[in-house]
């Protein structure tokens, strides 16, 4: 039991030290002075308050994450979760079902826990910096459809693990590791069609200047897809963004509303450009094969843990049972996660140059394509200067100084 106590509570805490460590570098590579490259955009007071919002969330982060960090290692220490395990086996119902309990409670906790923060953060720090557009109504409603899709598909999921394991035999982990990725790529094909809806309103673009810009770049490219569509992102934030969905004949184009509103066509077509060179260099598929393995190893060592006594002591727990060593599996796994985010980023930034490159090369217009990154930028308050450690570890796109400079020197050899 003292090893998977001692294990757990050391990846625990050091998660949230590097956390720490990230937030600490992320305000050090806060630079006073305003790059040359967005002078014409921006001023040293818009700058100026950029950095301001940047530093209200590093701040919020570390109350956040400390608060978050004292619960869980309370909640561990105190036998938490054997009192939620003891309610759930009070209804008396099979195994599956009751796995079912034990994991709703601890998710609703955890929603909970996490409910005064998300409210603070879209109703103080978005509405202090001019972001936010949510009212109440939206934020409440938004709060119980993602409780019922958590219900519907992770509780479906959750379930055929189960009984996979309860079932079948060695092999489980081989026919649960199956499941949980035909029931992912299900989930993609059918998000745009049912699930996305019910939290944004999609149009189809209108007819006029950007649409037969995007229509003849599109069919120029011989990109089959199902529409393009306008998404109302201003009803709950001033943020902007773009993004494909969807599969096959069912992919569909969406621009937020703030996005075709801020910017000019020319900028938009290099924005789209971009986001159709990740299907066109196959990224879509790298990101699937990177969630398929990573599921996969995560089943393969799941056999080891699921019925484990001495890791179902570490959390006080009276019984042992395989739906509380699911969840318990998840602190072990932490530093592998880790490792597991590190390596997806890195692709992830090698894919966006190379999106980039894609969006130049087949429109021809790197100034509108960092026009456009640059105005992206402004209008969402990012870190022009980030730690080059963090951007190691946690960020998906490259910084967009770097992005810039990967455009001009691709223009240069172009010409």
């Amino acid at each position: 039991m003292k090893i998977y106590l001692v294990l757990i509570l050391a990846f625990v805490i050091g998660n949230y030290l590097l956390d720490l460590v990230v937030r600490v570098l992320t305000r050090r590579g806060l630079s006073p002075d305003l790059p040359e490259e967005f002078r014409d955009l921006m001023d040293v007071e818009k700058y100026r308050r950029s950095q301001a919002y940047i530093r209200t969330n590093l701040r919020f982060g570390d109350w956040r994450s400390t608060i978050d960090l004292a619960v869980t290692l309370a909640f561990i220490l105190l036998g938490g979760f054997c009192v939620v395990d003891r309610f759930a086996r009070g209804f008396g119902f099979c195994m599956i079902f009751t796995g079912l309990i034990f994991l709703g409670v601890c998710a609703l906790l955890n929603k909970l826990l996490h409910l005064p923060f998300a409210i603070y953060k879209t109703f103080v720090i978005e509405q202090k910096y001019g972001f936010n557009k949510t009212t109440p109504r939206t934020f409440a409603l938004d709060f119980f459809k993602g409780i019922l899709l958590t219900v519907v598909i992770g509780g479906g999921i959750f379930a055929a693990i189960l009984w996979f394991f309860q079932t079948v035999g060695p092999l489980a982990w081989l026919y649960a590791w199956g499941a949980v990725v035909v029931i992912l790529l299900i989930v993609q094909f059918v998000a745009p069609v049912l699930i996305m809806p019910l939290f944004n309103k999609y149009t189809p673009l209108s007819e006029g200047e950007l649409k037969a810009a995007l229509e003849t770049y599109i069919h120029a490219q011989h990109f089959k897809m199902r529409g393009l569509f306008s998404m109302d992102g201003s009803r709950r934030s001033t943020h902007s963004n773009a993004f494909f969905t969807g599969f096959g004949r069912f992919r569909r184009i969406v621009l937020f509303d703030t996005l075709i509103e801020r910017h000019t066509v020319p900028e938009l077509l290099t924005v789209v450009a971009h986001e159709m060179g990740h299907y066109k260099k196959h990224h879509v598929r790298y990101n699937i094969v990177i969630t398929i393995a990573s599921n996969g190893l995560i089943f393969a060592l799941l056999p080891l843990f699921l019925y484990n006594a001495g890791l179902a002591a570490a959390f006080q727990m009276g019984r042992v049972s395989p739906y509380a060593g699911l969840v318990f599996f998840g602190f072990l796994f932490t530093p592998v996660s880790v490792f597991v985010r590190i390596f997806a980023s890195v692709v992830s930034r090698r894919c966006e140059y190379q999106a980039d490159a894609y969006a130049v090369t087949t429109t021809g217009q790197p100034e509108p394509m960092i026009t456009a990154l640059k105005k992206l930028n402004v209008d969402n308050y990012g870190h022009l200067t980030p730690h080059p450690f963090v951007v190691f570890l946690r960020y998906s796109h490259p910084p967009v100084l770097e992005r810039i400079r990967a455009i001009r020197r691709l223009a240069r050899l172009d010409g």
